[in-house]
C-alpha cells in the first residue's frame, strides 16, 4: 500500500495491527449506531483510543468511554468521546445506565476482556444489543436464559481486511484518526516493556531500529 505523502511509517506503524483491529470492530457495529444511539468503549489506552476516533468518524452514536485511568480518559476526551466515566466499584455501570435512560447501550466495544470488564459490559448493554469482544483474557459467563430473554449477541473480532486498512489510512491522512505513540530506540525495548507493564505507556509503543 502506498502511503499518503503526509504519513510517516513510525507514526502509523501500529495502524496495521491495533488500528486495523479497532476499525474492523467499529465497521461491524455501524448498522446499529445511527443518531440517538449509544456506544460504550471499554478501555481507552491502546486500541481503545483508535476505536473512539473511528466511531466518531464513521457513526452518529454518542460515545461513552469507561476506564480506570484518568490519563486514558483524558486522551479519550481529546480524541472524540462524548462522555468519559472512571471505573469505580460498580458506580460506573450505574452512571452509564443513567446516561442511556436506564436502557443500556446498543453496542459495547470491549478492548479489555478481563478484570471485570465483561461483567460490566453485560450489565451496560441494552436488550437486543451487541457486545463486540476485542480484548481477551477471561471467559464470558452469562446464563443462557439471560442471553435468550434479553436477545444479547456476542461478536468476536480478529484484526480486519485490506479494505479496512485502506479506509483507516484514508481517515488518518484526513486527520480524523491520529495514533498516539511513544517511540523507543530498538535497544531500549526493556524500557518500553517496563512502561507498558507499569501503565505509563499511553497509546502504542513503537520501536525504531538505528539508522544504517
Amino acid at each position: 500500500m502506498k502511503l499518503d505523502t503526509g504519513l510517516e511509517p513510525k507514526d502509523i506503524a501500529a495502524l496495521a495491527d491495533a488500528g486495523l483491529t479497532a476499525i474492523h470492530a467499529v465497521k461491524t457495529a455501524i448498522p446499529l449506531l445511527g443518531p440517538g444511539t449509544h456506544a460504550v468503549v471499554i478501555g481507552a489506552t491502546r486500541l481503545g483510543h483508535i476505536g473512539v476516533q473511528c466511531l466518531k468518524a464513521l457513526t452518529a452514536a454518542e460515545i461513552i468511554v469507561i476506564d480506570p485511568s484518568e490519563k486514558a480518559l483524558a486522551l479519550a476526551g481529546e480524541v472524540g468521546a462524548d462522555h468519559t466515566v472512571k471505573v469505580d466499584g460498580s458506580a460506573h455501570v450505574d452512571t452509564v445506565k443513567e446516561m442511556t435512560d436506564g436502557l443500556g447501550a446498543e453496542a459495547i466495544i470491549d478492548f479489555v476482556g478481563e478484570k471485570g470488564a465483561i461483567e460490566d459490559g453485560i450489565a451496560m448493554i441494552r436488550d437486543g444489543g451487541f457486545y463486540y469482544v476485542i480484548g481477551y483474557g477471561e471467559n464470558i459467563n452469562s446464563p443462557t436464559i439471560d442471553v435468550i430473554s434479553r436477545e444479547i449477541s456476542f461478536i468476536g473480532n480478529l484484526v480486519g481486511t485490506y479494505t479496512d486498512l485502506q479506509e483507516l489510512m484514508t481517515l488518518t491522512a484526513q486527520g480524523k484518526v491520529t495514533l498516539h505513540t511513544s517511540t523507543y530506540p530498538l535497544d531500549a525495548i526493556n524500557d518500553a516493556m517496563s512502561d507498558l507493564d507499569g501503565g505509563r505507556l499511553q497509546g502504542r509503543g513503537i520501536l525504531i531500529p538505528a539508522a544504517a
